[in-house]
C-alpha cells in the first residue's frame, strides 16, 4: 500500500480535476475502459468503492490501496492521458506545469519508497498478443512484489528483446542461442554504430557476464524449474539490474530511431 499525505492528495485532485468527483474528462464507463485497457484493473470493483463509488473516490482508493509501483504507473498513464485528450476551461499553462511537477514529485517518492521492482523498460516492442501478455504478467508479478516469480517471465521477455534488436540489424538468432550470447552480439553491433564512452563500454561488457549468469539463475534458480528459488531481495536485485540494461537499450534504440528519422527527413 502506498502511504499518501492528504497535502499529496489535494495534489493529485489537482492533477486529474477530481475536485466535484470527476475524474478529468472520463464518463463511467470511459473510466471503465480506460482502467481495463492500460492498467488492466476492474477499477469498478467494489474493493475500490470504500470511500464512495463518484469516479474520484475510486481512483483514491486504488491511489491508497495498491502496491506502488502499481500507482505510480497509473498516474504516470493518466498525466499522458491528460496532456492527450483533456483541456480544461480557464487553466493557464502555469497552473498546468505547476500540476505537473507537484504530480511528479509524488510519483518520484512514491518510487523511491516502494520496495518493489520497476517495470518502465518492459515493454511490448512489436505487435504481438503473447508479447503483450508476457509483459502483463511480468508487471503483475512486480506489482505484487514477486520478484522471484518474474525473474523466470523476464528472461523470456529479454530472450525475445534481443532477438528482436538482432533482426532489425540483419543478425538473426535461433531458438538454441543462449541469452547472454544474443547480447554480446548486439554490443558488438551497437559499439560499431555509435560512440560510447570507455565507461559505458566496460559496463556493456559486464552486462554480458550478468546475462550469462542469469541464464543459471533462471534454469537452476526461478520458478521455472523444480529447485530451490533465489531469496526475495535477491530476486529483486537481479530483477532490477537486468531492467536497467534493458532501459539503457531502450533509451539508445529511441534516441538512435530519432536521430534516423531527423536525417531521412532532412534529405
Amino acid at each position: 500500500m502506498v502511504q499518501i499525505k492528504r497535502s499529496e492528495m489535494r495534489q493529485i485532485d489537482d492533477a486529474f480535476a477530481m475536485g466535484s468527483g470527476y475524474v478529468l474528462n472520463f464518463s463511467d464507463r470511459t473510466m471503465s475502459e480506460w482502467f481495463e485497457d492500460e492498467i488492466q484493473i476492474n477499477i469498478d470493483d467494489q474493493r475500490y468503492k470504500r470511500r464512495g463509488t463518484s469516479k474520484a473516490n475510486r481512483l483514491r482508493t486504488f491511489i491508497e490501496d495498491e502496491p506502488a509501483p502499481l500507482v505510480a504507473r497509473t498516474l504516470r498513464a493518466l498525466w499522458a492521458y491528460r496532456e492527450a485528450n483533456y483541456s480544461p476551461y480557464g487553466v493557464v499553462a502555469e497552473d498546468t506545469k505547476r500540476f505537473e511537477t507537484n504530480l511528479f514529485a509524488i510519483i518520484d517518492r512514491i518510487e523511491s519508497g516502494g520496495g518493489t521492482p520497476a517495470t518502465d523498460a518492459v515493454v511490448a516492442f512489436i505487435r504481438d498478443e503473447t508479447l503483450e501478455e508476457l509483459v502483463q504478467a511480468i508487471r503483475r508479478d512486480a506489482d505484487a512484489d514477486r520478484p522471484q516469480a518474474a525473474l523466470d517471465r523476464l528472461h523470456t521477455y529479454s530472450m525475445k528483446k534481443f532477438a528482436h534488436l538482432l533482426k532489425l540489424r540483419g543478425a538473426p538468432t535461433n531458438q538454441e542461442e543462449p541469452l547472454h550470447s544474443r547480447v554480446g552480439r548486439y554490443v558488438k553491433l551497437l559499439e560499431a554504430e555509435r560512440e560510447l564512452k570507455p565507461v559505458t563500454k566496460q559496463i556493456l561488457k559486464n552486462c554480458i557476464g550478468i546475462f550469462q549468469s542469469y541464464n543459471d539463475v533462471r534454469n537452476a534458480h526461478s520458478f521455472a524449474h523444480d529447485t530451490t528459488v533465489v531469496e526475495k531481495e535477491e530476486a529483486r536485485f537481479i530483477f532490477e539490474t537486468v531492467v536497467s540494461m534493458l532501459r539503457f537499450v531502450r533509451s539508445v534504440e529511441a534516441a538512435m530511431f530519432e536521430a534516423a528519422s531527423s536525417s531521412g527527413a532532412a534529405g
